[in-house]
């Protein structure tokens, strides 16, 4: 397994993660053996990095890890490293209501999490969302304290913007930032980026086959499942849909001629944008993580970027990336 280093400050983790929230919630149901199963071949392969939410099925996920690695061999136990969100507040019936930043929360979801996961520390914690009403000085002060008590190894963040980066940054040493990026979702790249490197600061990308979306394998006949939030999503909605797969069939010429899949040209792509980005493939099953996989292997040369380029150019997705209510707790978009 090829490896990669979160930031100056940072962890060496695998080159992919596997973003683990599609096994508790939010694309239908999920098969649990078969959920276990994959992050077994996943630690098998080799890659470390598993992330998690404790908002994930509301601590399913952080209990399906537990049990993971509880039943893996012990080598690729001591070598697995968790990255989880927290601050998420939920209802009974599933609803977020808004996210808690607050020092003696941070301190409170840390130690529910710890107990959920069978561990003593936590590799990288950070808040989902900024809080608005906590100063972002106060959270990451909070999970200082926490790497100091020895209960966190690394301080990360999720889908912040600039100038939050680097008030954070201020406070404690910033391993990563988590936030969105994919040939479909390319904002970090005007703002973003520059400043995570001239900070420092690394990246785990998430959504970089954009939900499912440009994994060459979304259909427009495809009917979601109600518990499915892609149904929600406004790039899988009506012309929206129909523009995006336009530009997954484009795509896939591409993948054709180079003798891989949709997807794995895409992960490519993310992988080739820089070795301090670490994508994460929400793989659910193990045939999809094997595919994910594959596109470790995949070089993409000039005339390759090029013409992914010309296929998929920068702002060409149609859509925002989330529902209008959840982009309004964006701080990376804003």
């Amino acid at each position: 397994m090829q490896t990669r280093t979160l930031g100056t400050t940072g962890p060496q983790t695998s080159a992919l993660g596997l973003g683990c929230m599609g096994m508790s919630a939010l694309y239908g149901d999920s098969d649990r053996s078969e959920s276990l199963a994959t992050l077994h071949a996943a630690l098998d392969a080799g890659i470390t990095l598993l992330d998690t939410g404790d908002f994930y099925g509301m601590g399913h996920n952080e209990l399906l890890i537990n049990e993971a690695l509880r039943s893996a061999p012990a080598a690729a136990r001591e070598k697995a490293q968790i990255s989880v969100k927290f601050g998420a507040l939920r209802t009974v019936e599933g609803g977020f209501t808004g996210y808690d930043g607050r020092p003696n929360a941070v301190k409170n979801f840390a130690a529910y999490s710890l107990r959920r996961l069978g561990t003593d520390h936590i590799d990288i914690y950070r808040i989902a969302r900024v809080d608005p009403d906590v100063p972002i000085e106060e959270t990451v002060g909070a999970i200082a304290e926490l790497v100091e008590a020895g209960h966190v190894r690394h301080i990360g963040l999720s889908e912040v913007g600039a100038r939050t980066l680097r008030r954070a940054a201020a406070v404690a040493p910033i391993s990563d930032l988590q936030i969105e990026y994919s040939l479909l979702s390319r904002g970090i790249e005007e703002a973003i980026l520059p400043t995570a490197r001239e900070l420092g600061i690394g990246v785990t990308a998430y959504g970089v086959l954009s939900r499912g979306l440009i994994s060459g394998h979304f259909t427009r006949d495809r009917k979601l499942a109600a518990n499915d939030f892609r149904g929600r999503s406004p790039r899988f909605q009506g012309k929206n849909l129909d523009r995006n797969l336009d530009l997954v069939d484009a795509l896939r010429k591409i993948a054709e001629q180079k003798g891989v899949s949709v997807a794995q040209t895409a992960i490519a792509w993310v992988l080739s944008r820089g070795t301090d980005i670490v994508p994460l493939v929400g793989a659910r099953r193990r045939d999809r993580l094997a595919e994910a996989l594959g596109a470790l292997d995949i070089t993409l040369d000039a005339d390759d970027l090029a013409a992914i380029e010309h296929a998929v150019p920068a702002g060409a997705a149609a859509g925002d990336r989330y529902p209008t209510d959840q982009m309004a707790h964006l701080d990376s978009e804003h």
